[in-house]
């Protein structure tokens, strides 16, 4: 009698660095349940540690987290994901931290295919970076900007700055903070981030900024238009 290996001995395990295209990345992702996190960025595979530091990331990721989640909350037609898969193009799948995305029925751009994984560009997605030297503010940087993406933010903790760049013309263009050091998405109208407060961990300060954003009257017409 032949025995016949087990499927999944067949399929290369995904090794850092490997050149791939998104069809062959997903397949070998699929056949290695215990690994936790994997991307595909530009036609490369960049495997995830599954340890990952509190303060360094853990934390501020919640702290995003409750940002959003508060404005989810308040926004009918905006969806929430953390890590999801999103495949971009034939070259880039990445799992970011954290995306927002106005559901597809209210007139967003990405889509959910039918084994529920999000298709094309969310329209803000959220990366929490140890430093400049990731690939955060490099390669997929350029994935995003080249898909669509219209907002894209970057928590460089150990550097203590925060970098919400937005999509115009072609470009990312970096968002200044008004006056009082708040940043104003341009896509997602409420959406208010004071800066300072949050680099500094004081989330009731973050949410007391928010609210005064999802009170505003363009949060209201906001609601109005993806309803409509």
């Amino acid at each position: 009698m032949v025995k016949i290996p087990p499927h999944h001995w067949t399929i290369p395990f995904l090794e850092n660095g490997d050149k791939l295209t998104r069809y062959e990345f997903e397949r070998r992702y699929n056949a290695m349940p215990n690994l936790k996190k994997a991307e595909l960025i530009e036609g490369i595979v960049y495997i995830m540690p599954a340890a990952l530091r509190f303060r360094s990331h853990g934390q501020p990721h919640g702290w995003i987290l409750t940002w959003l989640g508060t404005y989810e909350a308040a926004t009918p037609g905006v969806a929430l994901g953390v890590e999801p898969t999103v495949r971009l193009d034939l070259d880039n799948e990445p799992q970011p931290d954290v995306v927002l995305l106005i559901n597809p029925e209210a007139g967003g751009q990405a889509r959910l295919s039918e084994d529920d994984y999000i298709e094309g560009a969310p329209e803000l997605i959220v990366e929490i970076a140890a430093s400049s030297a990731a690939i955060d503010l490099h390669a997929k940087k350029q994935a995003y900007r080249r898909n669509g993406v219209q907002e894209y933010i970057v928590w460089q903790v150990l550097e203590q700055k925060l970098s919400w760049f937005y999509l115009e013309q072609g470009e990312y263009l970096e968002l200044v903070p008004d006056e009082r050091g708040i940043l104003r998405s341009r896509v997602f109208p409420g959406l208010w981030l004071a800066v300072a407060e949050v680099l500094a961990g004081n989330m009731q300060s973050v949410l007391a900024v928010l609210q005064k954003g999802l009170q505003s009257a363009e949060h209201a017409a906001f609601i109005q238009q993806l309803a409509s």
